[in-house]
C-alpha cells in the first residue's frame, strides 16, 4: 500500500468515502499562509475560518481537476447522519496552478464540528473536460463516489484530511 495513502486509511477515510486510490498528483493544503495540511492532524477551528491555499501538481496546464471537501462525520461522528456534508467545490482547476486559478461552484463553507473530532477531507480528481462539473442540489447528505461517478471523475489523483474539534476558551490560550 502507498504510503500516501496509509494515513486515509487508518483514518477510515477510505473505504467510508472513497474507495481505494493511487495518488499521482501532488496537492499542498496550506490555511493562513503557514498551517500545512497533513493527514490526521489537528487544526483549530479558528484556523481554518477561510479557504486554504490548494496547489495543484501534474505536468500539463491543460488538464483540469474538481478540488472537492466534504466532512464525512456531520452533524458527529457517533451519529454522521448528514454524511457527508459538503463544504467546498472548486471545478476546472489547471494542472500545475491553484485553487484560485479554478470555477468555484460551490463556495468555502467554515467548518464548525460541535460535537466531537470531525475529519475533514480534500480531494482531488482529475476531469476529463472543462466545464462539465456542475454544483449538487444540497450541501447535507452529499456522497463523494456518487458525485464522482455522475461526472466521469473516477479516483482521487490525490487527497488529505486533517480532524478538527470544537474549541473551548481553555483551548484557545
Amino acid at each position: 500500500m502507498s504510503r500516501l495513502v496509509e494515513p486515509l486509511t487508518l483514518g477510515r477515510v477510505v473505504g467510508e468515502v472513497v474507495d481505494t486510490f493511487t495518488p499521482s498528483v501532488r496537492m499542498s493544503v496550506t490555511y493562513n499562509c503557514n498551517k500545512q495540511v497533513c493527514n490526521g492532524y489537528e487544526l483549530m477551528p479558528s484556523v481554518i475560518t477561510s479557504k486554504p491555499r490548494v496547489e495543484i501538481g501534474g505536468e500539463d496546464m491543460r488538464a483540469a481537476y474538481t478540488l472537492i471537501m466534504t466532512d464525512p462525520d456531520a452533524p458527529s461522528p457517533s451519529d454522521p447522519y448528514l454524511r457527508e456534508h459538503l463544504h467546498w467545490i472548486v471545478t476546472d482547476i489547471p494542472g500545475t496552478t491553484d485553487a484560485s486559478f479554478g470555477r468555484e461552484i460551490m463556495s468555502y463553507e467554515m467548518p464548525k464540528p460541535v460535537i466531537g473530532i470531525h475529519r475533514y477531507v480534500l480531494f482531488l480528481f482529475k476531469q476529463k473536460a472543462r466545464q462539465t462539473v456542475k454544483p449538487p442540489a444540497s450541501r447535507d447528505h452529499f456522497n463523494t463516489r456518487d458525485f464522482s461517478e455522475e461526472y466521469g471523475l473516477g479516483l482521487p489523483v490525490a487527497a488529505v484530511y486533517f480532524n478538527a474539534q470544537r474549541e473551548t476558551a481553555a483551548r484557545r490560550r
